[in-house]
């Protein structure tokens, strides 16, 4: 927080600041132009299976390329913290950082998610968004951040010096070690930041720390993603319920989530081809 200020302001100030902004990472090369195809393929789709979070939670699915995924609200207000990795390479995970920079701190229709390197390519595209009516607030939030990165047990004990498990970070390593079967330690190690699905974040005017607020989410809302390969899935249903109070203890109240996985026939997506590795060379100017 750039609160406190101990420096003496330059003489020359005034040709310091001001300066115009430019986009860091101009995106329009990577515009999606098969979101028609795929808005059109939605009214065929038939569901193939669900997986049902339980409050303070994970669980892990699978989704294999041209196929849908929906994460759904069902019993009451609740935010779930998404993790997506290659299903076939677990080391190929989402990149939040990357993405963020290419889209902006709140992810909606056509955006898509990325993976780390040196693999960066898009892992999903969200194709719905029962939520895109939400904008951003007078206080400048949004739901579907990339900007936090999860709960977890290390800040929590930082903080306030108590050991919880069932903030998102535990919840997602549990998950993978005891439905994949991941050795512990290296299961935390790929759990990475999140896609915090339906949380309502932003960044405060006056100190710029990052801020949640109550989630507009009710029961039937739900967000939408075709698969551009095959995927493992994990997702948390995060102890702070709808995070509009506190996180990473019990005291909120928690609903379970729901995934459902969504299958179409591949003739109404005859010009989608799984997403390709980036084909840097990977020299890095080492001769």
């Amino acid at each position: 927080m750039k609160i406190k200020k101990f420096s003496e302001k330059p003489i020359d100030i005034d040709s310091r600041i001001g300066s115009k902004p430019i986009i860091c990472y101009p995106n329009n090369t990577i515009e999606d132009k098969n979101l028609n195809i795929l808005h059109s393929a939605r009214d065929h789709l038939v569901k193939k299976g669900e997986v049902i979070i339980p409050p303070r939670d994970a669980k892990t699915f699978e989704v294999n390329f041209g196929e849908f995924f929906r994460i759904e609200s069902l019993d009451g207000p609740q935010v779930g913290d998404l993790n997506l990795f290659n299903l076939n390479n677990l080391e190929e995970k989402f990149y939040s950082g990357k993405t963020r920079a290419l889209y902006g701190t709140h992810l909606s229709v056509g955006d898509k998610m990325f993976s780390s390197f040196p693999y960066l390519r898009s892992l999903a595209t969200i194709t719905w968004d029962t939520l895109d009516w939400y904008d951003y607030d007078k206080d400048g939030g949004s739901v579907h951040d990339v900007i936090g990165t999860r709960c977890d047990p290390y800040t929590s004990k930082l903080l306030s010096d108590n050991d919880y498990h069932y903030c998102c970070h535990s919840n997602l390593t549990r998950a993978l070690v005891k439905e994949k079967k991941v050795q512990l330690d290296h299961a935390e190690k790929i759990v990475h930041d999140v896609l915090n699905v339906f949380m309502l974040t932003g960044f405060t005017n006056d100190t710029k720390q990052y801020f949640m607020k109550a989630s507009p989410v009710r029961p039937g809302d739900y967000l939408e993603f075709f698969a551009e390969t095959d995927l493992l899935g994990a997702l948390s249903a995060c102890p702070g319920g709808d995070c509009g109070s506190e996180h990473s203890s019990d005291v909120a109240q928690c609903y379970s989530l729901k995934v459902s996985i969504w299958y179409v026939d591949h003739k109404y997506l005859t010009e989608i081809k799984p997403s390709a590795i980036s084909n840097y060379n990977r020299n890095h100017g080492i001769d």
